[in-house]
């Protein structure tokens, strides 16, 4: 009997299900953003979990939380999997969330095929992979190997002012019991289940993606500063407008961005203008930039573009910018054994599937230089993600479970 035997598809989507209770939008997505108390009920009811089942859990200094399954040496490095539990504002049902469980349904049918393992297999629910409350993206992993520095993080504010410290310190309270791990504890392997959140599994009708790499990701928080002044008496000619500045320069970006393969991926993914009064000229802006593209060389012409175009528009509309890059991820490949061994798995269960790069970013992008990673993805339903109408298949989502399962006790009995 093999692990993915003892993997059920019933517990996966009630589990699932019951985690998507927890910050539930009236659309039938998820709003469960990072450090928040939906947040934390998800790491409580994922603690409650495991315990039930006997597993040991842990945090660390930035919330990391783990699952772990002892291996018969437990003095070996763990083999890991996992992902994320905190969502968009109007996120979905899947979007993270899948790896965890994906994992934790692999403990437990390990536990229940009685399969020892030499190495421990451990779950991880990384903190703040979206970066939709706290700016950067997949904080968590990116303290956790060293990337990021905790401090940093810790001082991080959200819109409304609460540093990531505060709120930590609120969410790890509520899973007491969980001992201390040290950062960059060592993993000997790691692989992450995912939807894909895109289109070209469910295009093909294909189940599984191994995926061979991560695009390079740039991140920016863009500050224009200019004048407040009266909507009716200001002529044109007088105004030190942010808001018409930040227009010209995105829409100037837009275009360069544009390419014959549509490969660059260029998001304002939010814009705020103060005083936010209607008939006062707005005298500060504040907006993001996301930047994605498969080469390493293209995104950095963008990036070129982005800290000359905009400091000139703002110029232009007689405003002061700061260009301000909250992180720079290049293109992330992954262990050719690991990428090999998941299309061997989806083989060898017979699950059509192919080799693919991913086009979003995962906390597996910081694991990759610590140690050999891959990722699994399996379809969402029209490729559609970052949205309450995300859905997925119970059957794929179990298909990915057992192509883990499989994986996992291969990397952690060799």
């Amino acid at each position: 009997m093999k692990p993915s035997d003892f993997v059920r598809q019933d517990r996966l989507w009630d589990r699932l299900m019951s985690m998507a209770q927890l910050g539930a939008t009236n659309k039938g997505g998820v709003n469960r953003q990072a450090l928040t108390e939906e947040d934390g009920r998800a790491r409580r009811l994922l603690a409650d979990w495991a315990q039930a089942r006997g597993f040991d859990v842990y945090q660390d200094a930035i919330g990391n939380l783990f699952v772990r399954r002892p291996g018969t040496d437990d003095n070996l490095p763990p083999v890991t999997t996992g992902s994320h539990l905190d969502t968009q504002p109007t996120g979905g049902r899947f979007d993270g969330v899948y790896g965890v469980l994906a994992g934790f349904e692999v403990l437990e049918a390990l536990e229940d095929g009685g399969i020892q393992t030499p190495h421990p297999v451990e779950v991880v629910a990384w903190t703040n992979e979206e970066g939709a409350r706290f700016a950067p993206t997949a904080m968590g992993s990116g303290v956790y190997v060293g990337k990021l520095p905790l401090q940093s993080a810790l001082e991080t504010v959200d819109v409304e002012g609460v540093t990531v410290a505060d709120a930590l310190s609120a969410v790890t309270a509520m899973t007491p019991e969980a001992e201390e791990r040290p950062l960059r504890s060592p993993v000997a392997a790691y692989i992450e289940a995912h939807i894909e959140q895109g289109p070209v599994l469910v295009t093909a009708g294909e189940t599984i993606g191994s995926v061979t790499s991560i695009q390079s990701q740039n991140c920016y928080q863009i500050e224009i500063y200019g004048e407040e002044a009266h909507a009716g008496t200001t002529p044109r000619v007088n105004r030190s407008d942010a808001v018409l500045a930040a227009v010209e320069a995105i829409a100037h970006l837009e275009e360069t961005a544009r390419d014959e393969a549509d490969a660059m991926r260029f998001t304002v993914g939010r814009f705020i203008a103060q005083p936010g009064s209607p008939n006062t000229v707005p005298s500060h802006v504040t907006f993001t930039i996301d930047l994605r593209h498969p080469e390493n060389a293209e995104i950095d012409r963008m990036a070129r573009e982005i800290e000359t175009v905009i400091p000139a528009c703002a110029e232009r509309r007689r405003c002061r910018a700061e260009v301000i890059c909250t992180s720079a991820v290049p293109v992330t490949p992954f262990a050719e054994n690991i990428v090999d061994m998941v299309d061997r798995a989806r083989l060898d269960l017979g699950l059509p599937g192919r080799k693919m790069p991913s086009g979003a970013g995962h906390d597996a992008m910081y694991i990759a230089p610590m140690a050999p990673s891959g990722m699994i993805f399996v379809p969402c339903v029209a490729g559609i993600s970052h949205n309450e109408a995300e859905d997925a298949l119970p059957e794929d989502l179990a298909a990915g479970a057992r192509v883990l399962a499989d994986c996992l006790a291969e990397l952690a009995t060799g």
